[in-house]
């Protein structure tokens, strides 16, 4: 990821920051999400992976800082703040919940504690990179839970917002427990498995479907799916039944798939292809899919494009990346908004799971009295991995057990009552008396 793929007032910052002399300053960020959307009982967190990579190889090129010397916000700068550029590398620290893990509003998915200048800049980054795949991988748990075991295959790479977007919608969607996606970088990439065989324009192509059937059958074997709606979705299951053996299944990817999906597995049946699956495309997303189980329709497994590769109901997050503490020599200031509607509480936090509630606490207090789980871990210190992080495989479990411990009504695709995150009141004090010091009353400075 260039150096450059941030916001201009990051940059900005950074520069004055420089001028007033504050390099020395230790920064402590928290990377929360204010509040869920309206159809989401909770999120999936993703990202950390290409978070990590991203301030790993944090590095800015001779050609980004000759660019950064043109502008003319920066004319002011000073020589000696580019050549500080030119040496920048991450020597921070980043904590984290592992990806997969369920969260809840204003619980930190990452805390960043680094150099003032580092901590700055990489806000825009980590912000569209936690927000985007935890976007997909919370849409993506949705579309699983309501098909009840059935496979759900992310088929959204064309509709996806970019090619890049695709290939890490398609690494998202899996941990949120699709079986699979559409993407062959993805799969490359990540180690996911791929899915696909062939569009209409296959069976067009060739003068009958039936030549379109025996010349895809005769490349993929066991692994070929019968796209059968080309022409006669009936017709169609009839000509794959015919041909009998090797074939996984059949897909349908148009009209009234209860009454057609029936239909075609009594064709399937009746010709001793039993075997056989039937999966369905066409404009899913959960609740679609809800419908079709609940329903009774044979179909085995689900393929889930548009609504899944762009979170089409809920396309965006409120994200924030707050800054909650800063050191300068030996001493550690909180710090908070106090503003309408957008206040922050101050400190590093933990979070503390337990079966029907989370739990907000200071994360530098050890206190035993704090039931539940801490979520958060340290991931880098001082610019080093500390660990390999978990295989895609493991996050996916992960995920999956995760979310099987949430309490059974968040697992509704309707909302529902919220999950309860406590604060712990020592959280509350620090901010009253922030409040205090910087002479607020109430909301007003």
């Amino acid at each position: 990821m260039p150096a450059l793929n941030t916001d201009l007032y990051q940059l900005t910052m950074a520069a004055g920051y420089f001028l007033a002399d504050k390099t020395e300053e230790q920064a402590t960020f928290e990377l929360t999400v204010r509040r869920l959307p309206p159809v989401r009982n909770f999120l999936v967190a993703a990202g950390l992976q290409q978070a990590v990579e991203y301030l790993h190889k944090l590095q800015f090129q001779a050609e980004e800082i000759a660019y950064l010397r043109s502008l003319e916000q920066f004319q002011n700068a000073p020589p000696a703040f580019f050549e500080y550029l030119a040496e920048l590398r991450f020597a921070g620290d980043l904590f984290a919940v592992p990806e997969g893990t369920p969260i809840f509003p204003n619980e930190p998915i990452a805390i960043i504690r680094a150099p003032l200048i580092q901590a700055q800049l990489v806000e825009t980054c980590l912000l569209s990179t936690f927000a985007f795949q935890t976007s997909i991988a919370s849409k993506a748990a949705r579309c699983v839970i309501a098909a009840q075991g059935r496979s759900v295959v992310e088929f959204g790479s064309r509709r996806a917002h970019s090619p890049a977007a695709g290939v890490l919608g398609g690494r998202a969607a899996y941990i949120g427990g699709c079986s699979g996606t559409s993407n062959t970088e993805a799969g490359m990439r990540f180690g996911i498995p791929v899915f696909g065989t062939a569009a209409h324009s296959w069976t067009m192509s060739f003068p009958t479907e039936e030549e379109s059937f025996r010349a895809l059958q005769h490349l993929l074997g066991k692994a070929t799916v019968f796209l059968i709606d080309t022409y006669d979705t009936l017709e169609g299951a009839r000509l794959a039944a015919r041909l009998g053996p090797p074939f996984w299944g059949v897909r349908l990817d148009s009209g009234d798939l209860v009454s057609v999906s029936r239909q075609v597995r009594r064709i399937l049946d009746d010709a001793n292809c039993r075997e056989a699956k039937i999966f369905a495309t066409n404009d899913l997303n959960e609740y679609r899919i809800a419908e079709l189980v609940h329903s009774g329709a044979p179909v085995d497994g689900f393929g889930v494009g548009t609504e899944l590769a762009t979170s089409a109901d809920a396309p965006a997050l409120s994200a924030v990346y707050k800054l909650v503490e800063i050191q300068r020599g030996e001493t550690i200031q909180g710090a908070a908004k106090f503003s309408r509607e957008k206040s922050t509480l101050p400190a590093a936090k933990q979070i503390y799971r337990t079966p029907t509630h989370d739990v907000l606490a200071p994360y530098r207090v050890c206190d035993i009295n704090l039931k539940g789980e801490p979520l958060l871990r340290p991931v880098m210190l001082d610019g080093s991995l500390l660990e390999e992080l978990p295989s895609i495989s493991a996050t996916r479990d992960h995920a999956s057990h995760a979310i099987q411990a949430l309490p059974e009504r968040l697992r509704s695709l309707e909302p529902v009552e919220g999950y309860e995150v406590k604060v712990d009141p020592r959280l509350v004090a620090m901010a009253e008396t922030l409040r205090r010091e910087f002479q607020l009353t109430g909301n007003k400075v």
